[in-house]
């Protein structure tokens, strides 16, 4: 297990943090990496990271395992800004389904345009 990944699943202070220069960084390399937006499907159409799936708390537990089957991949979980708590509350679930790589953008959206760059809004 990744020495910055959710190490207990009790506790969510215990998640590792991703900046957004990071996670940026590694969306624009297209490392291996799943990007999971944990809002409603409506939240999720008006504007996401780019590359991100959808991964709403309703239904997580068998969405989780259809999106990210490899429970060894790393994962980075957001939600809408540093004040929604749907990321940490994925976070945790995760680790209790098995996952071992998972990360939090604790800034989420909010984060992501304030630091410039652009969401990617589903057509309609």
């Amino acid at each position: 297990m990744n020495g910055n990944a959710i190490s207990n699943a009790s506790n969510p202070a215990s998640s590792d943090v991703i900046s957004v220069e990071e996670l940026h960084d590694m969306i624009s390399r297209g490392e291996p990496l799943l990007v999971a937006e944990i809002l409603s499907a409506k939240q999720y159409d008006a504007g996401h990271l780019p590359g991100a799936r959808n991964l709403p708390l309703e239904g997580f537990e068998a969405t989780a395992r259809t999106v990210a089957p490899d429970k060894a991949a790393r994962i980075v979980v957001y939600c809408a800004s540093s004040t929604c708590a749907n990321s940490d509350i994925a976070a945790r679930k995760l680790v209790e389904l098995g996952y071992t790589n998972v990360r939090v953008f604790r800034g989420g959206k909010a984060a992501w345009t304030d630091a410039g760059f652009a969401l990617v809004k589903e057509a309609s």
